[in-house]
């Protein structure tokens, strides 16, 4: 995420992500669960959702335990998470990958997505801790920075987004279908050892925090969240974020949700046509 430790490393860690999953055990070995068929009453083809890959190859963001750039990691989930959406049936699931490096970028994204009108946009991203709780460790002969307190995803929104209600309503899904592969979110947003990176939790239940200052999450027009989809400064948690099991398990999840939100939206515009209907048999004059 923004403000923690970052370094100039370029994006061929992308292929170190590979030997670090090798490396170690996958994240929990096991497949997404069957999801029952149910009324889809959304027009998947024309749901336009912006899948953005956070950070930059220049500013990569976060640096994991073993020294793999978090921009490496956003990538590949990011790619998976928009060829998943578009076998799902959402054809206008866009990857937005912006190489301007924030504050500029940032303000980019929110509006090429805006150009682009789309009804969601996902920030994909992954978690570490600020500086002053990390410890050192030697690493394929490098010293590298970890710490092992706080796995698990978070999920933010913000109140400033013009669609707030909508961002929390997708926010609630992701953490439902994240706990439902057996995910859990992680409570140190809410320490006061976070300092001015504690955040306030909104929905304790799904993991939906609050960051009215994200600029990707405020300047967006449509719905908008960030995800931070686990932390890659805990070395177990590294090791499993670098599976291709994992990447499953998270983009499974997401599509489930996006889904679900492209549901709950389409609802109310089918219940105003009935509700028309009604009116319209209720003042024709009785024959």
């Amino acid at each position: 995420m923004v403000g923690l430790r970052h370094a100039g490393r370029t994006v061929c860690a992308v292929l170190a992500l590979g030997l670090i999953a090798a490396a170690g055990p996958a994240a929990r070995g096991e497949q997404p669960a069957p999801v029952a068929a149910k009324p889809d009453l959304c027009q998947r083809a024309k749901f336009r959702v912006v899948i953005d890959v956070g950070h930059t190859i220049d500013v990569p963001g976060a640096i994991s335990a073993r020294g793999i750039p978090e921009y490496a990691f956003n990538l590949q989930l990011a790619t998976q998470v928009k060829q998943d959406l578009v076998a799902a049936g959402f054809d206008e699931a866009t990857l937005l990958i912006t190489a301007t490096a924030p504050w500029r970028g940032l303000f980019e994204r929110a509006q090429r997505a805006n150009s682009m009108h789309a009804e969601l946009f996902i920030a994909i991203h992954h978690d570490s801790v600020p500086d002053n709780l990390l410890q050192t460790w030697q690493y394929a002969g490098q010293q590298e920075h970890y710490n092992d307190d706080y796995p698990g995803y978070a999920i933010f929104i913000s109140n400033d987004n013009a669609d707030r209600a909508g961002s929390l309503l997708f926010g609630r899904f992701l953490g439902k279908e994240l706990q439902a592969r057996g995910l859990q979110y992680t409570p140190h947003y809410t320490l006061p050892l976070m300092g001015h990176r504690r955040r306030e939790l909104i929905d304790a239940k799904a993991g939906v925090y609050r960051y009215d200052q994200l600029i990707v999450l405020r300047e967006t027009h449509m719905p908008a969240v960030l995800l931070e989809a686990g932390s890659i400064v805990n070395r177990q948690e590294e090791l499993q974020l670098a599976s291709p099991e994992r990447r499953t398990l998270t983009s499974a999840a997401i599509v489930a949700a996006v889904g679900d939100f492209c549901a709950a939206r389409a609802k109310p515009v089918e219940a105003k046509a009935t509700t028309a209907v009604k009116r319209v048999n209720l003042a024709a004059p009785p024959r």
